[in-house]
């Protein structure tokens, strides 16, 4: 709450999809590593990868973007992205997403990502700036409350 006992102010569109830009990099550099990296240094150490290593690494590298938001958002509703510029997301009447929020919300965003950006024009319509999954879900993204 704000010094006048009010939420901080709702999160715009710029905020929002430049912290979105933040955890794609970060997450392409990951899934990157984890696809090519580790079976890379098992090849260097020791020849040629197994067959297991390759397939554990595709998984790790395909389940790693939904652990990432999903624990994120439960645990302190804020991703890498969001924490640089300022953001957290809500439940509406600001408490914290739970965990089967926090992976609906996820997995929804990964398995359709243009739906995802093309809902972020409710961002710029709605009074609370919420995108079509915020309404979905039942979050909202607002500026952490930096105090006095």
């Amino acid at each position: 709450m704000t010094a006048a006992g009010q939420h901080p102010p709702y999160a715009g569109m710029v905020s929002r999809l430049s912290g979105l830009a933040i955890d794609a990099g970060l997450l392409a550099v990951a899934s990157s590593l984890a696809v090519s990296g580790v079976p890379a240094v098992w090849s260097a150490l020791a020849g040629e990868p197994p067959g297991w290593l390759k397939a554990a690494s595709a998984v790790v590298a395909a389940v790693l973007p939904v652990v990432y938001f999903t624990g994120c958002w439960w645990m302190t509703g804020q991703t890498l992205g969001s924490l640089l510029f300022g953001t957290v997301v809500r439940r509406t009447d600001g408490r914290h997403v739970g965990l089967c929020r926090a992976l609906l919300r996820a997995l929804v965003g990964l398995a359709i990502p243009v739906l995802w950006l093309i809902g972020l024009i409710g961002v710029l319509t709605d009074d609370k700036r919420r995108a079509w999954h915020d309404r979905l879900f039942g979050t909202v993204v607002r500026y952490i409350d930096r105090g006095p």
